[in-house]
This record gives structure tokens, sequence and C-alpha cells, in this order.
């Protein structure tokens, strides 16, 4: 079930488009953004339907603007059914990544002793909502063994399945400490004929690869629009399966909009994915994300995936040509997010600060946040690099200069 697709392969993006994408950019002049991980640049289109849609509603009113564009805005899923090749029924918006993901959570049926097993390298908030349910619900927390490229060993993840039959199986696909790429697709076909839940964390993933649900065999996927999708901050997404709709399952606390009331004692939720949403939204960022999943279908996300990979692979190449830096990943695949260690004096705000003066910019990542994974690699910190489809290998060359200049 190994996702033989991120296998590295030519570019396939035009060189007249990747300059057609950078001139609506805005950000690009004078700056060298390689934090995409972190919050890519928003596009042209995203800009002007935020500004449009925001100045419209401060003249006509806020309930008033939104019944005008409801069929523009309910548009968003359609947009992102497609982007995860599912239908409108199954997404649900949410306000961020960890709001989507802790309401599939929420609606986990956990008892005491039931078991969570997930990954060294599962994103820090996720964990601790983990060690919170333990608190809680008295269940356990099973971390799977790392295989020798660093991601999660899928044989050791098989044995343990069969040891504990885990109530979730909870996996981050790309971490935020590593440009590590779990094979999701492999650990789903594993969970085919087990009543186990899958709760897949595509934070780092949506919009740098061409993402399948039905594929994954994932119960539920969370995901952003601020990261790869080059949407804007504050929005979020949920995919539910036909097997959770089903299932009746349900978040912790329903409102108006995720249920009806039926009578003085009864509600009746959703029949689809909308009971894990609430009522209250931002629709200038619902829209502006609506913008950023359809420009990203527009140029094809395994298009997005090629060339991510190539710019990736060129930044790794001479990223391990210059001395003091140590790269943190290994193996393959591996995805447009690159750690490294830098050896010497530095600490971590120095070297950030270091390269925002040369206008570049990058994120750090503590061990506070990383706890099972940056302490087996004997690192407080790392800087993190990120490429997008927009970035070229010039201004990786840029980042090699400057890097060469200090260390």
């Amino acid at each position: 079930m190994t996702d033989e697709r991120l296998a590295l392969k030519p570019e396939r993006m035009d060189p007249l488009l990747i300059e057609k994408y950078r001139l609506e950019t805005p950000g690009i002049p004078g700056r060298i953004h390689f934090n995409n991980a972190g919050a890519a640049l928003p596009p042209l289109p995203v800009i002007d339907v935020l500004q449009s849609f925001l100045g419209e509603e401060a003249l006509l009113g806020g309930y008033e603007i939104a019944a005008k564009y409801r069929e523009l805005i309910m548009g968003v899923y359609g947009a992102l059914a497609r982007l995860l090749h599912t239908e409108s029924r199954n997404i649900a918006l949410a306000n961020n990544a960890t709001d989507a993901y802790n309401r599939a959570l929420s609606a986990v049926p956990f008892q005491a002793g039931d078991v969570i097993l997930t990954t060294a390298n599962d994103y820090v908030s996720n964990i601790i909502a983990f060690l919170q349910l333990k608190k809680q619900k008295g269940i356990k927390v099973v971390v799977a063994p790392n295989g020798p490229n660093g991601a999660v060993d899928v044989e050791e993840m098989q044995q343990l399945l069969k040891k504990y039959h885990p109530r979730l199986v909870a996996v981050t696909h790309i971490p935020t400490s590593s440009g590590l790429i779990q094979d999701v697709y492999a650990i789903g076909g594993l969970l085919k004929d087990m009543d186990a839940l899958y709760l897949v964390d595509a934070c780092q993933s949506a919009g740098q690869l061409d993402l399948d649900v039905g594929k994954m065999n994932c119960d539920f996927l969370s995901a952003t629009g601020r990261k790869f999708l080059r949407g804007p901050r504050g929005t979020g997404f949920l995919y539910a399966s036909d097997r959770v709709l089903e299932m009746d399952l349900e978040p912790i606390f329903l409102d108006l909009h995720a249920a009806d009331w039926l009578s003085h004692d009864q509600y009746q939720m959703k029949e689809d994915a909308r009971r894990f949403e609430l009522w209250e939204r931002n629709y200038a960022l619902v829209l502006g994300l609506k913008t950023a999943v359809e420009y990203a279908l527009d140029i094809g996300l395994p298009v997005i995936e090629q060339r991510v990979q190539v710019l990736s692979a060129y930044l790794r190449e001479g990223l391990a040509t210059i001395p003091g830096i140590q790269l943190m990943e290994a193996g393959s695949p591996l995805s447009g997010i690159v750690t490294i260690k830098v050896d010497g004096a530095w600490s971590a705000e120095d070297f950030h600060q270091f390269l925002m003066e040369h206008h570049i910019n990058t994120s750090l990542i503590f061990k506070e946040g990383a706890r099972y994974d940056l302490p087996l690699k004997n690192a407080d910190w790392v800087s993190r690099i990120s490429v997008h489809y927009y970035n070229t290998k010039t201004e990786i060359e840029t980042l090699y200069k400057v890097l060469r200049t200090r260390l």
C-alpha cells in the first residue's frame, strides 16, 4: 500500500508558469520566503477576494453579505472535496488544523483502558490532547517506534495493532519538526479489517502532496489553509468518512448549525460532516480558502508535488556541502520541509535573526515542541527551511551564499 507517486521524477511545471505564479505573489520581491511550512505567501486572487468581501461587508452588513454570496461560499465544500478526492458531504470547515483535529478527537467514544496508537513524529498539540485524554478518561498512549529512516516503522506498527487493538490510530503525515513523509497509505491498509478509527494530521501535506483519503483509508483527516495551500490564517478543514457518519459519531459539543432542536429534550445531528462545524465563521476567510484551493487545483497537485520534490532535493544537495550544517532527515521519500542543525556558537535566535537580516524567512523548531523527535537527534533546536513551487533554484543558491559567509 506504499504511495509510489513520491518517487522523484523530472519536473513538469512550465518555467513560464512559475514566473506567472511569482508575479501573482506580491510578497516575493525583496524577500526569499522559505517559511511555507509556517504560512505560505498568498497569491493575488486570495488577497483580492479577502479585501473585496471585507470591503463590501463593511457597507452591506455581515448577515446580508453572507446571504448575498451564499452559493459562492458553499462552493468551498466542493473545492475541498476535489482536493481530497472525496464528496462534499464528507467535508467540514474549522478555524484551524488543531480545531479540526480536536473536533474529530472529541467524537471518538473513549473508555478507560482504550489505546491511542501514535508515532514519535506526531504534532505537539496532538500529543498534549492525548495526554489530556489519558488524564481525564484513563486511556493509554502507545508510541510506535521509528524505522531506519526516522519515520514510523510500519511493520512495528502492524505488530502493535495486533497487540493493543487500539481504539484510535493517529498519524501525522509530515511532521512539523522534520521533512519526513510517513506512510499513511500503508498504515491505512493495515486497518482495513480492524475496528480502530484512523485519524491523519495532514497539516503539512495539504497543498504540497496530492492527497486521496479513499486510498488512505482514513476516518478523519485534518488540515489548515495557511501553509502549503497558500490560504488565509484562521482557516482549517476536516474530512469525516462515510463510516464515521454512519456510526453517528459526534463531537463533544454541537450547536444550532451542527444539529436541529426537535423538541424540549431532543436534538438530531446533521447527517453529513457539518455536524463537526459551528455556525459562526469568518466568511471572508472561507472564500479566501476556497480561492486558494481552486488556485492549487488549477495548477494540479501532482505538478505541485513534483516541483516541491525537485526544489527540496536541490536544497538538501547544496546544504550538505556547507561546513557547519547538518541535515536532519535521511532516507526517502522526503518533503519540501528541510531541517538543519547548525554547528558552532550560534543560538537559535541569532541564527534566525541572521537570515532575517538577509531577507530570508525561515522558522525554528525547539525540542519543547518535538520531545520524541529532537532528543533522538541530539538537537535542542533546528532551523526549518520549507520550499514551495513558487520558489526558485536561484533563491536557494542565495541561501547557500549567505550561509557560507558565516559558517
